[in-house]
């Protein structure tokens, strides 16, 4: 396998989703995108904040544009994340929640999972759970 598809998408949604409920999460949204950065799939809870969808897709999106979960980011380098939130175009969001999703099989990037609602490392732990509900490779910052 090589390419992420839509099935994929929607089990990584609906398993994130699921474990947030069972962890008594707030309510998340979730953002599954292609290994170009293009849309496959994204849902969010009711109740979940106006600017949650911006935020999953900035945790998933950075996660592809550095090749690093989101979390990997260091904060302390702040000339880093300043140049690189000017180079993505203010679109970056450098903390827990950005997960890649990699083929089991050869290791290559298929797409990346953003996950936004709680705090960032439960976030982190959903998307985890989507992809590995799949059975493709998440790779977080843990």
């Amino acid at each position: 396998m090589s390419k992420l598809t839509l099935d994929h998408a929607n089990t990584i949604v609906s398993a994130a989703l699921a474990k947030g409920t069972e962890l008594g999460l707030q309510p998340l949204t979730v953002v599954v995108l292609d290994a170009g950065g293009h849309y496959l799939a994204l849902n969010r809870q009711d109740g979940s904040g106006i600017v949650r969808v911006e935020v999953a897709t900035g945790k998933a999106w950075i996660s592809l544009g550095t090749g690093a979960p989101s979390g990997k980011l260091d904060a302390r380098d702040i000339k880093f994340l300043s140049a690189l939130n000017g180079a993505a175009s203010g679109r970056a969001v450098p903390v827990p929640g950005g997960v890649l999703i990699r083929d089991p099989d050869t290791n290559a990037i298929i797409g990346a999972v953003g996950v936004s609602g709680d705090v960032s490392e439960q976030d982190e732990a959903c998307a985890v759970a989507g992809i590995e509900a799949t059975g493709l490779t998440a790779q977080g910052s843990v």
